[in-house]
């Protein structure tokens, strides 16, 4: 059976690091804000080409924490509305209701992207930020987006928990607005061996003032500026995520020589093959095909020792947890979260399980 994402056979590549990594960090006697997140921090931020990284806890608490921090700055208050694409993943629409803030909803394009001709509609005078996802690894059109946020004086946040490496005209994600959040699940192209998160920005009073939030509310132990959190990336996931980040672009070609292969490859009429914007705006975290008959599709490969993934089956307006927007319809969204089906795109597939899968969509049906 082809496993969607093996885990095991990823980080068994660089198992000898990443015990020498945890080891240092068991010696050192230090483990929570220590070198080892210093470092990767400064790593990330270079990789990045971002001023200033912080380490936290996850990528949902990247989010909240932004939106935290630009209330305590004063920059937003309580129902100030935040623009979101409508068929993302929870975590970017938690991140906005939990700081009280209004998440408005706005339909995706063809490629699954925040429709940018849709956004300025939706923007009234509670509007005072964009939470643009650069979905399935794919990166916004950033050009148009900022230029709306210049003209209505808006903060933009890029949500990159699925964009690590992704580039928009020779600029890394997560430095392409005012804040970037990124996750280091472990299934992420860049993967922690626990749950961890960064935040990125150019922007040093954002910075310090999320870097305090994230620890309690402060900068001096026990003088605390803010009614902080305890959300800290520690030392053992810094330490292996200084490993991994090494490899990071070795694996996203990797990717790409797997996505181009399914899209040149592909050619079952039944299914409906992602769309490709720019080759270096996409890392491939996920390859997700449509189809009408989705069921149908996934019986028949795991069947044939395919394995896949549903990913989102349910758009967050139509979530319990979001019941007071139950009342509002995205077609598009609700549609495509219906057809959407993510086949495998594990950089340790082999050229063998890769055309295999191939072999067996296009002889579907």
């Amino acid at each position: 059976m082809i496993s969607f994402l093996d885990l095991k056979k990823i980080n068994d590549q660089y198992s000898e690091e990443l015990l020498r990594a945890c080891q240092e960090v068991i010696k050192s006697g230090w483990y929570i804000q220590g070198k080892q997140c210093d470092f990767f921090e400064k790593e990330f931020a270079d990789y990045c080409e971002t001023k200033y990284a912080i380490g936290v806890a996850n990528g949902l608490d990247a989010l909240i924490l932004i939106f935290n921090a630009y209330i305590e700055m004063g920059v937003l208050s309580d129902g100030d509305e935040v623009i979101v694409p409508a068929n993302t993943f929870i975590a970017s629409v938690l991140s906005i209701s939990k700081n009280r803030l209004k998440p408005v909803f706005v339909e995706p394009s063809s490629d699954y992207l925040i429709n940018t001709k849709n956004i300025e509609k939706h923007i009234t005078k509670k509007t005072k930020a964009i939470l643009v996802v650069h979905l399935y690894g794919q990166v916004c059109n950033m050009d148009a987006i900022n230029s709306l946020a210049i003209r209505y004086n808006l903060k933009v946040i890029e949500d990159a928990a699925q964009s690590h490496g992704a580039l928009y005209k020779n600029k890394k994600c997560g430095g392409l607005a005012d804040a970037g959040a990124f996750s280091f699940y472990p299934g992420k192209n860049l993967g922690a061996l626990g749950d961890a998160g960064m935040v990125t920005t150019n922007d040093i009073v954002l910075a310090q003032t999320i870097r305090k939030l994230s620890n309690y509310g402060q900068s001096e132990k026990y003088k605390n500026e803010f009614k902080g959190v305890n959300s800290r990336l520690d030392e053992i996931q810094a330490a292996m995520l200084r490993v991994k980040l090494k490899y990071l672009d070795k694996e996203i070609e990797r990717r790409r020589e797997i996505a181009q292969f399914y899209l040149s490859n592909i050619t079952n009429k039944e299914i409906e093959l992602p769309i490709l914007n720019s080759n270096e705006a996409h890392v491939w975290h996920l390859f997700v095909v449509r189809t009408k008959k989705r069921e149908e599709l996934i019986e028949y490969l795991r069947k044939n020792e395919v394995n896949t993934l549903v990913h989102y089956p349910i758009p967050p307006h139509k979530q319990e947890a979001y019941k007071e927007f139950s009342n509002l319809s995205f077609p598009f969204t609700e549609r495509i979260h219906d057809e959407l089906v993510s086949l495998p795109i594990s950089p340790v597939l082999s050229k063998e399980e890769v055309n295999l899968i191939v072999k067996a969509i296009n002889e579907w049906m």
